[in-house]
């Protein structure tokens, strides 16, 4: 099968449907989430009952069934309506660990359950504070003890974990010293979030510039049962890898999202706003940064699709996923920058929203991974360069 670019007609019905739920949330709305540093309930809920969550479970579990591009379309309109996806994204990329690595009873278990809203599967804990993007040297520890395997240690930037029911929990069941290659001897469990509280986990939130719940998380003794490894035992790396491209595929849509908000506003507030008798988008210094944004931003949007369709055919996707991140944030950020620019002082005005959306995809420069981390992988796996960290 070849890859086909979507045209702008295709995926009408998905888009127009998406929008129409996020016009029951407007701007007003994310500045009350945001002012009171809240998560957006209604909205994730909303979602949820639309079936937009569950787009990824297949329909035998009551889900829709459909694929990443689609999966990335809704995340990418929710943000050109100005919301933002970050509160639940984690629901999507999530399911592709689970579906892809776990057990026929596992599915059968859970995967109903997510589809319906009953249960939430938002969030992933992969990063340690001293360990970073160096996955493999992680030091959390899960110990196989008879019928449960008992957890130790930390994690760091574990997000929506307090609006979860589950969460995917990578740790080190073999020690390092003891495999052949380091990416060995990890593995991938789904811990119940409040058994887990009960039983030695702790969590301390984490304070940060955008309104996103992250924390750190501590494991004390905390016990996993057996049944929850998801996948065979000492492979979870490569499990979590997959997870990982996907979730970098989904993030660079919402990328796009932003991106195109950024440029719609632009223009908007460009053709409106006058000063010297004429509007400030006539001028070129004004007109030609917001040229140059929607220009790359529909060039991420095509490298996108590209890692879209390989994920959903089985096709390694490790370099699209990483080029589609990439080429987004940056456009992302590109056009932020053009729209607070063309805004002026009322950028930073909080009824604008430019300055929340602003705030909103700069992280994504920093996560979930680093775009100085992706241009390594592309030196090395890509091009051939020599490993440079």
């Amino acid at each position: 099968m070849a890859f086909e670019i979507p045209v702008a007609d295709d995926h009408r019905d998905l888009r127009d449907a998406v929008r129409s739920l996020c016009a029951d949330f407007p701007a007003e709305y994310w500045r009350r989430v945001d002012d009171a540093r809240a998560y957006p309930d209604d909205f994730v809920n909303a979602l949820t009952a639309a079936g937009w969550l569950s787009a990824l479970i297949p329909e035998e579990y009551g889900g829709s069934g459909l694929g990443f591009t689609e999966a990335s379309i809704i995340l990418e309109e929710i943000n050109r309506a100005g919301g933002n996806s970050g509160a639940c994204h984690g629901q999507m990329y999530n399911m592709s660990t689970l579906l892809r690595a776990g057990s026929d009873e596992q599915k059968k278990l859970y995967l109903p359950k997510i589809a319906s809203g009953e249960l939430r599967i938002q969030s992933m804990a992969v990063t340690e504070p001293t360990t970073g993007s160096d996955t493999t040297k992680l030091k959390t520890t899960a110990v196989r003890k008879g019928d449960r395997y008992v957890v130790n240690g930390q994690k760091v930037w574990t997000s929506r974990l307090q609006h979860s029911d589950y969460m995917i929990l990578l740790a080190r069941t073999t020690p390092v010293d003891q495999v052949r290659k380091k990416s060995e001897g990890l593995s991938v469990f789904l811990v119940d979030v409040q058994a887990a509280l009960a039983g030695g986990m702790s969590v301390q939130p984490i304070r940060n510039m955008v309104n996103h719940e992250t924390n750190e998380v501590f494991f004390d003794d905390v016990e996993v049962p057996a049944e929850n490894l998801i996948g065979e035992e000492g492979q979870g790396f490569k499990y979590i890898l997959q997870g990982l491209n996907a979730e970098r595929t989904l993030i660079a849509a919402e990328c796009i999202g932003d991106g195109y908000w950024f440029v719609d506003k632009a223009v908007a507030y460009g053709n409106e706003r006058k000063v010297f008798g004429r509007p400030i988008g006539q001028n070129q210094g004004i007109q030609f940064p917001i040229a140059q944004a929607y220009a790359n931003i529909e060039a991420a949007s095509l490298m996108r699709y590209k890692a879209a369709w390989l994920h959903d055919n089985g096709h390694p996707c490790g370099a699209e996923a990483n080029m589609a991140k990439l080429l987004a944030a940056d456009a992302s950020w590109q056009a932020a920058n053009a729209c607070m620019q063309t805004h002026g002082g009322f950028g930073f005005a909080a009824e604008f929203d430019v300055e929340r959306k602003f705030r909103e995809t700069r992280l994504y420069q920093v996560a979930p991974i680093s775009s100085n981390l992706i241009l390594a992988y592309l030196g090395e796996h890509t091009l051939g360069l020599p490993r440079s960290y």
